[in-house]
């Protein structure tokens, strides 16, 4: 735990701010969305609950601004892997699928991205106001613009608007296989008793894979030849 003075100038304030944001990223290592609370991150950074909120409206504020973060680190990193993962002078449909395969490994590489983006719209826009709401999807529109150009990139037969509809129905895929591919203890145990029930366990990368290999053909059969 970190012990601060009261912040007095600018920079002291954003050192404070800078702290809670790398204690929360830090904190979600150890444990998913859902566990961290405000009281332990307050804890953690040596603030009081009530000056924490000083400088973040809520926990979802703080979470929302750490998904932005992780989500175009992310997308820096997968610029590289798509270049080495797709080959461009393949057919369309075998660039898809090699999008796809790339875009679901290397998500399955970014646990802390998943399941931020899991939370997002049940959990991390509920208790924020309207400003920090446009202020955050603002940031999301430019990250969904930044993925569907490096997807046209590799696949210059979708047009920019059947590649925001990738990118915009791949992340809400992505939260909701990461959400099933970790059942609960009760889930586990019912898989390991009955045969007949294992098979609905679901593994989240090939399953994202599939489910993005399926969405980007879809798309590449509506465009224009």
């Amino acid at each position: 735990m970190t012990n601060f003075q009261r912040a007095r100038s600018d920079e002291q304030r954003e050192m404070r701010r800078r702290a809670i944001l790398d204690t929360a990223a830090a904190m979600l290592t150890e444990m998913p969305v859902n566990q961290l609370s405000l009281n332990e991150l307050s804890r953690r950074v040596g603030l009081a609950k009530s000056n924490v909120l000083r400088y973040f409206e809520s926990r979802e504020a703080i979470l929302l601004e750490l998904l932005d973060v992780a989500l175009r680190a992310w997308l820096e990193k997968l610029d590289t892997e798509l270049d080495v993962g797709v080959d461009d002078g393949a057919p369309a449909d075998a660039r898809a699928t090699q999008v796809a395969d790339t875009i679901a490994g290397s998500l399955a590489e970014q646990p802390v991205l998943c399941d931020l983006v899991s939370a997002q719209a049940a959990v991390l826009e509920r208790n924020v106001s309207p400003q920090i709401a446009a202020q955050y999807k603002h940031a999301a529109l430019a990250s969904v613009a930044t993925m569907a150009a490096l997807v046209r990139r590799h696949l210059p037969e979708l047009d920019e608007a059947a590649a925001f509809r990738f990118v915009a129905a791949a992340v809400m895929v992505t939260g909701a296989v990461w959400t099933h591919a970790r059942p609960s203890a009760a889930m586990l145990a019912a898989y390991a008793a009955d045969p007949q029930l294992a098979a609905m366990r679901m593994d989240f990368t090939p399953t994202l894979r599939d489910v993005l290999d399926v969405l980007l053909a879809g798309l590449l059969t509506g465009a224009p030849h």
